[in-house]
């Protein structure tokens, strides 16, 4: 039986047609891959040498723009941050089928985290090397993705350019108050101004405002011998003096160093300087989380919801503990002890440039420790590795608040924070991750 021409033209088109589709490979987008991201932009930002508070504010806006893309999958149970956050009133859904959610969230990723930085070729480099893979693997699936991850990417642009981040850059600059013996001046070696004295007017992510968690204010300031003040200024004396006279490798160094997180660190040998660069304190916790979501076999959805959840409460952390620091204004215990008890002493790490009260690491750490807790669950142990790729040993932690716990008595031992601003900053940093968990209810019910 003859089969009629226009039945033999259909067959064949039908069979090249399939044909061609299925030369086109699925394109699989792992943890690893978003691990890896998130690497590449700490790494930028390592170079380009942002302050721990535009740190953060790089992280949470790259992560919620890829956390958001996940959140339209079906098969995803974590839902949206839509009405959660400050002024956040969702993103585009996909209307084209062919769009692959992990790769488009991916490429969000990378672009907002690219429109936050100085150095966008390092990202752009990086990124051409994903997307000719990506183009060859599957041309039509790659070029879809890509359309609607710089869709939503250009929506977070729109939400974050309302924060009052580039007003922030025209605001003057801190005046430092040289006639009170209480107020914070600048400290050895470069005497850098206050960094990010308005950082309190960045629109906050969940908090309700910069003050919702003020702090107790810190021990009246006092040189008396008897009073709480002068006991903290000593005790800071005492124990670096122990730290630096110990001919035995004291843990307590070692506890200071691991948790130094100090973006710019400046060395100074005769005429020449030079500067070490380094993560920040959200980087370090980024780096947990990292760590705790391979440890747990966590797939994209959990890794990707893990990452916005702990860098939304780091970001929220920073704009509370930030309006504290100028709020209170403290001196550094350096700056006093030179002044009054011996001018020779000085920190085993160096002082960061901005007030004392309360101390960053314990308010960002206590924030991190609780969402991380409140995600993943208590007394998850953990091989800390996140210094090494600046020589610093693998630290071990029974859980996320042991870590916290020793992120903030490191800033004791390391000579730059009284007790209080430890202690206070620790409690702060807790209470708000509580307050920020509790709102953010994005795992599956």
């Amino acid at each position: 039986m003859k089969i009629p021409n226009l039945l033999l033209t259909l067959l064949f088109l039908s069979v090249t047609f399939v044909g061609c589709e299925n030369k086109y490979s699925p394109i699989e987008i792992t943890t690893n891959d978003f691990h890896d991201a998130q690497d590449q932009l700490t790494s930028v930002m390592v170079h380009d040498i942002f302050s721990p508070p535009v740190a953060s504010r790089i992280y949470v806006y790259s992560n919620i723009a890829s956390h958001e893309i996940l959140a339209q999958e079906q098969q995803n149970n974590y839902k949206s941050l839509k009405g959660m956050l400050r002024d956040f009133k969702g993103i585009s859904k996909s209307k084209d089928t062919l769009v692959n959610h992990k790769l488009a969230a991916l490429v969000a990723f990378l672009e907002v985290g690219k429109s936050l930085i100085f150095s966008q070729q390092m990202i752009m480099e990086y990124e051409e090397k994903l997307f000719s893979n990506w183009e060859k693997i599957n041309p039509k699936v790659y070029l879809a993705s890509k359309v609607y991850a710089e869709k939503v990417s250009d929506e977070i642009r729109l939400w974050y350019k309302s924060d009052n981040y580039n007003e922030s850059r025209t605001y003057p600059k801190f005046t430092v108050d040289y006639d009170s013996p209480s107020r914070w001046q600048p400290t050895p070696p470069d005497y850098m101004d206050g960094i990010e004295p308005h950082w309190s007017k960045i629109r906050p992510f969940v908090i309700e405002s910069a003050a919702q968690f003020q702090p107790e204010p810190p021990p009246a300031f006092s040189m008396d011998p008897d009073s709480e003040f002068y006991k903290e200024l000593q005790e800071v004396y005492k124990i670096v003096k122990e730290i630096q006279n110990n001919e035995n490798e004291d843990e307590r160094k070692e506890i200071a160093k691991f948790w130094d997180c100090n973006p710019y660190v400046s060395t100074h040998k005769g005429h020449v300087m030079f500067a070490l660069k380094k993560i920040s304190p959200g980087a370090h916790w980024i780096g947990i989380t990292k760590i705790v979501s391979r440890n747990l076999n966590a797939d994209v959805y959990k890794t990707v919801a893990a990452y916005a959840k702990t860098s939304i409460a780091v970001a929220d952390a920073f704009i509370s503990c930030w309006d504290e620091k100028y709020r209170s204004n403290l001196i550094r215990p350096e700056t006093l002890i030179n002044r009054t008890i011996d001018e020779s002493w000085y920190p085993v790490l160096q002082t960061p440039p901005f007030p004392e009260y309360t101390s960053g690491h314990s308010v960002v750490s206590g924030a991190a420790s609780v969402a991380l807790t409140d995600f993943f669950g208590d007394n998850i142990s953990f091989e800390d590795d996140t210094e090494l790729v600046y020589d610093l040993p693998i630290r071990t932690f029974k859980s996320f608040n042991h870590a916290a716990e020793e992120a903030a008595i490191s800033r004791l031992y390391a000579g730059i924070h009284y007790r209080k601003a430890i202690v206070e900053g620790l409690r702060q940093g807790r209470e708000l991750g509580k307050f920020v968990s509790k709102k953010l209810a994005i795992e599956p019910n």
